[in-house]
């Protein structure tokens, strides 16, 4: 039987770490928590200010980090902009696709450019980003990519079927890829993330029935979560813990399984999304930080 090589990653000195959507909310707090473990930061961001601000924030703690504009939905562009980085950082040994999109519609109101966006931003962007990337890990045989997904990535719910789905997609990229790691005694690892709701305004207006239970993570709590988890070297984070049962859900009777979801409230949570709004006198140009829009992707 193969063993795992799977093993906690002991230093970041020096190491660099590309993180898609790190110009605000949880990429740019895993930017920072990098940083400041000592790896050289790589900020993408399809808004290229909001990238240039969180590397200086980087650099105005002495850390090292370059800015890139990148829209993870084009092949061509990832390619680019990965050149452009290893170029200016060296070799990337941490990539964390952290950038997302939500329309959170009903099916029959969700548009065929919300749905091309969704996919393009929460699934085929992985493809674009490991294709780009891993083949230099690889040959060093070390490094982690950590895709972030959803608990929406493991049952779906209401109001989410462009976002579930893509989030599936996701979960089932990171298992295929690990599997075909491993199989090839492979030293680069994988980790998938599948959080409940975060506070950072993609979901704003969702609500949780049971807080106790499941929580909306603050993006501080959410960012450190995903941070021990790579300094664990760890395969999958899910949170909170109750998140966990939803895989227990998957293997009872579809009627009662459903009953379960009831009763939680998740199928309801979405009633009130409203997604992050514009900012105050910025108008309709704010679409690169607005979830619902097919246009701007951050988390």
């Amino acid at each position: 039987m193969r063993r795992s090589r799977r093993r906690p990653l002991t230093t970041l000195d020096g190491t660099t770490a590309v993180i898609t959507g790190a110009g605000s909310g949880v990429g740019r707090l895993l930017a920072l928590g990098l940083a400041a473990r000592g790896a050289k930061i790589a900020v993408w961001d399809l808004d290229g200010e909001a990238a240039e601000r969180t590397a200086a924030e980087i650099r105005g703690t002495d850390g090292v980090a370059e800015a890139f504009r990148c829209d993870v939905s084009d092949r061509a562009d990832v390619a680019a902009v990965a050149e452009q980085t290893q170029r200016a950082l060296g070799p990337v040994g941490i990539l964390i696709n952290n950038a997302g999109v939500v329309s959170g519609s009903r099916f029959e109101d969700t548009t065929a450019e919300q749905v091309q966006r969704t996919f393009g931003v929460n699934a085929l962007a992985l493809f674009w980003t490991v294709q780009a990337l891993l083949p230099e890990m690889r040959r060093r045989d070390r490094g982690m990519i950590v895709n972030i997904a959803s608990a929406a990535g493991i049952v779906g719910v209401a109001r989410q079927t462009d976002y579930a789905a893509s989030k599936f997609a996701a979960v089932g990229f990171t298992e295929s890829l690990r599997a075909e790691l491993r199989a090839e005694d492979s030293g680069v690892q994988t980790m998938i993330v599948c959080p409940y709701y975060i506070s950072t305004g993609m979901f704003d207006g969702v609500t949780t029935r049971f807080p106790a239970l499941l929580p909306i993570t603050a993006p501080e709590d959410a960012a450190e979560k995903i941070l021990r988890g790579i300094d664990a070297g760890r395969a999958r984070v899910v949170f909170p813990p109750a998140v966990l049962s939803t895989y227990a859900f998957r293997l009872l009777p579809v009627p009662v399984a459903e009953r379960a979801m009831d009763i939680l409230g998740v199928n309801r949570g979405m009633e009130g999304f409203r997604g992050r709004q514009p900012q105050q006198g910025t108008g309709v140009r704010q679409d690169q930080e607005q979830m619902g829009s097919p246009r701007g992707h951050t988390r």
